[in-house]
Order: structure tokens, then sequence, then C-alpha cells
């Protein structure tokens, strides 16, 4: 008798390693995540079986679409299990498509209603003529509605719909919220107009527009540690000046939406116990179960605006949570799950030194 188990290291530990006897039968075997090389590879040794499975025929450029967006834009999960799900979703969702009946079919139909809509008011105002004329229509509409109708589901004729880039990035906008346009515009493109895009939005404010275009189109062109998020920034200046407006600007056009803002007032973290509310609730206390504010939205939307309104109003405790955020790239909440925030642009506004800044004053010991 030959045994493989498949499991994850949290189960093993949970239910075999429990148990010495079952333990020692087995040889665990470290089976680690692929890279997105080898996961396209994986996904053309699939793809025959997707493919008879829809009736579609998938692309070359649509697997590489999939193990490439699967890895950029999902990261809750693991290569090769989301990407072989882009390619069975996008594969469904064509199928469905190709089982609509062609606009032609439909056409013919609402003829062949309105022909008989003309007959049953003849026959009502007994224009018999009329009507035996619309019967000889109605059954020419008929006849032809049936023909168009036996060769649409011919299968030899009924064409091979292609599964594509455009379908992959369409399933990967449903999943993460990420607008498609944004998945497959050409990156150097939309970076080089971003201060023009700010600027229909932002009016005055040359030096933080400029600066903070900079710093996205660093770190978008991988000059940055990947561990950390794509961005960090902490905006100075008296109230009304356009500091969260700019955080909404940035968050439209990073990742096509305002929703993709998640904004955080400090001054409801003003008190130790409050910081756990960020991360969720210790076991055993109220609120366990309902995850952190902060945690829960960042794994739903990992692609994010983080806004931290009025920073200096927070408790000390907080920057310790923030500091494993810039540093690290992620958090942990109070149910041991790891939230990933290296897709996340952080944001900090402040009006410590507004009045100095106003008033074009230096700062410190002057």
């Amino acid at each position: 008798l030959q045994t493989i188990g498949a499991t994850t290291l949290d189960e093993y530990r949970k239910y075999v390693e429990k148990d010495p006897a079952l333990e020692r039968r087995f040889q665990p075997i470290q089976v680690g995540e692929p890279s997105v090389a080898e996961t396209v590879q994986i996904l053309k040794g699939l793809r025959d079986r997707y493919e008879a499975h829809h009736r579609v025929s998938i692309t070359d450029g649509a697997i590489d679409a999939a193990a490439t967006l699967a890895d950029r834009y999902i990261s809750d999960r693991f290569l090769p299990d989301k990407a072989i799900d882009l390619i069975d979703e996008s594969g469904a969702k064509m199928r469905i498509r190709m089982m609509t009946a062609p606009p032609g079919v439909k056409e013919v139909d609402d003829r062949l209603r309105q022909v008989r809509a003309e007959k049953e008011a003849a026959i009502e105002a007994q224009e018999f003529e009329k009507a035996a004329s619309l019967r000889d229509v109605e059954k020419q509409v008929l006849s032809e509605k049936r023909a168009m109708e036996e060769e649409w589901l011919k299968p030899d004729v009924r064409r091979v719909v292609e599964v594509t880039e455009k379908e992959i990035a369409e399933v990967v906008s449903m999943w993460t919220g990420v607008p498609v346009t944004e998945l497959t515009e050409e990156e150097t493109a939309k970076l080089l107009r971003m201060e023009n895009v700010l600027h229909e939005r932002i009016v005055g404010q040359d030096e933080a527009v400029t600066a903070v275009s900079k710093a996205i189109r660093r770190a978008r062109a991988g000059l940055k540690d990947p561990r950390r998020p794509g961005g960090s920034f902490i905006f100075l200046g008296p109230s009304g000046v356009g500091k969260t407006e700019l955080a909404k600007a940035l968050a439209e056009f990073l990742f096509g939406s305002e929703d993709s803002l998640i904004s955080l007032d400090m001054s409801e973290y003003m008190e130790k116990h409050t910081v756990s509310r960020l991360i969720g609730s210790p076991p055993g206390y109220v609120g366990f179960d309902e995850g952190g504010q902060l945690t829960e939205l960042v794994r739903r939307r990992p692609y994010s605006v983080i806004l931290f309104d009025e920073i200096e109003k927070a408790h000390p405790d907080v920057f310790n949570v923030l500091l494993q955020i810039l540093e690290e790239g992620r958090l942990t909440d109070a149910q041991g799950r790891k939230v990933d925030f290296k897709n996340a642009i952080v944001i900090m506004t402040s009006n410590i030194g507004a009045r100095d800044i106003v008033k074009g004053q230096t700062l410190g010991f002057g």
C-alpha cells in the first residue's frame, strides 16, 4: 500500500505531529511555491485539460498573463493555485459568452414577435386578407429563424473562442478591484503622465506632487526594498491645503478609484487600549473574532492608499505598528494571519509646525 498525503504546515502541526505513531509512518516533503516561470510551464501542461473542459482555446499570452498578474496582484494566495483559478474562471466566462445566441438570431426573433402581433391585430380588425399575408410572412421568418439556429448549433460551425490576456485581466480586476485599464496599460506611459493627472485635481502644490510622483516612479522601477510598501510619505501643512485630497488623487490614479483609500483618523487612537483595534483584540477579549480595523481592510483590498490622518494625535504605541509596516511590509493580526502591505502606499498627515511653514521660518535650532 503506497500512500501520499497533502496538507498545510499548520494542519500538519495541528493534527499529524500530535500523533507520533502516525507521524513516523510518513516522510514529510516540503513543497515550496513555484516561480512565475515554473508556473507558466505548469499551466502549459494543464492547458489541454481546461481547453477540453471549457471548449475554448487558451493562448500563450493568456498563460503568461495568468502567472504574471496572479503573482503581482493576488498576494493572499500562492502559485500555481491562483494562476490556475484565473485560467479556469476566464475559460468559464468565455464559454458562457459562446453559449449566448448570436445577434442575428435575436433580430429575427424580434421580427417574428412583431409579425405575430400585427397578424393578431389584423384578425381582431377582421382584415383577413392582411392576416393571411402576415401568416405567410410569419412562416417565412420562422423558417429563417430555425435555419439560423440549426447553423449556429452545429458543432463544426461554432467557432472556438480564444482566452486572451484581456480575459485574464478582467478576472483579476474582478477579484482585486484594480481596473482592467490599470492592469493592461503600459506602466511606463502611465507613470510618465502622473504629475499631469494629479494636477487635474490638485491646484498648486507643485513641489509636493513632483516629489510624490518621483518616489512612486522609483518604487515601480524596482528601486526599493521589495518587502516594504510601495511608498511612504508624511504630509505636513495647515488644514485645507490639500493633504487629504492628494491622498485621494493618488488612490484614484494608482488603483482606479477613491474607494481604494483607507482613511484612519488618529484622534480615535489616542488611548493605549485603542491601539489593539488596528490589528484586532487578543484572544479572550471582546471583538477577537471581528479582526482589526486596519488589517481586515488591507487584507480585502491589498492595493490601496492607507491614510493615517493627524498622526501626531496617535498614542505612541501606534508608531510600533507603523514601524513594522514601513520596515517589514507586513502585520500579523490577533488571529495569527499575516497581512501584506507591500502593494500599499502609506501616507501620514500632520499639522505640526504648520504655523512656521506658512510663515516660512526655519524649524529647529536655526
